[in-house]
């Protein structure tokens, strides 16, 4: 059994009467009834927790006259991602916004959250990122459906001419697939990557050299969160976009 963290311990003690009877009615009994919830889960649940309480944050200070450093930054994050997705996707593109920004909050803050004493990167596990590319794939899938009407979306699988769609529409649905297998792995092969290479370093060599890394760290988490985003758009641009 894995180390559990405090966090881990805290959900646990309160909710693991709840979570392990809904795990027996889905068939899936835990390991240890007393401890149904993983590390990873419950930094899931914490990164949750805090995107929430930022927002909040941010609403109720919200001030046209006089914004405050957090609202300035948010209002940088959510116009950034705006014009890029004005750019990528087209006329419309801002109607995304809100799951695209949600999105890159919680992976990056997923990614980096192993640089706090005490908790644990959750997309250094497999689980996670395929969870979130799951996300990325399912939405934009719906939203090629809900543009194009479920014919018009499966037509666009089929190749600019029928007499080859018979081909085509294999190669475009595993195509499709490989995305989310690129985005899950890539994100979760860079954290692991990471958390590895610091772990390695403060083992070896003195705590300034270890800082150094950790801030590697931070940066290539926000890397990694701003490539997934962005390829998030790139696949709702094919899929909402309209033949010329």
């Amino acid at each position: 059994m894995e180390h559990e963290l405090w966090f881990t311990a805290l959900l646990n003690q309160l909710l693991a009467g709840p979570v392990t009877g809904l795990l027996n009615l889905l068939g899936l009994p835990p390991e240890s009834p007393a401890h149904p919830i993983p590390n990873y889960i419950a930094m899931q649940v914490l990164v949750a927790g805090i995107i929430m309480v930022l927002l909040a944050i941010v609403r109720s200070r919200l001030s046209v006259d006089r914004p405050g450093k957090l609202q300035q930054g948010m209002e940088l994050l959510v116009e950034g991602l705006g014009s890029q997705a004005e750019e990528i996707i087209g006329h419309g593109g801002r109607q995304f916004l809100p799951v695209l920004v949600t999105l890159g909050m919680f992976i990056f803050l997923s990614n980096v959250l192993g640089v706090i004493p005490t908790f644990e990167t959750p997309t250094d596990q497999i689980y996670v990122t395929a969870g979130c590319a799951l996300a990325a794939l399912v939405y934009y899938h719906y939203w090629g459906f809900r543009h194009h009407g479920v014919f018009g979306y499966i037509r666009t699988f089929m190749g600019p001419m029928m007499a080859i769609s018979w081909l085509m529409l294999p190669i475009e649905t595993v195509s499709h697939l490989a995305r989310g297998l690129s985005l899950s792995v890539r994100l979760w092969a860079n954290m692991v990557a990471g958390h590895n290479i610091s772990l390695i370093f403060m083992a070896l060599v003195p705590l300034a050299v270890p800082v150094v890394f950790e801030g590697l760290h931070i940066f290539v988490g926000l890397l990694q969160a701003y490539i997934f985003v962005l390829l998030t758009m790139v696949y709702l641009a094919g899929a909402v976009s309209e033949e010329h």
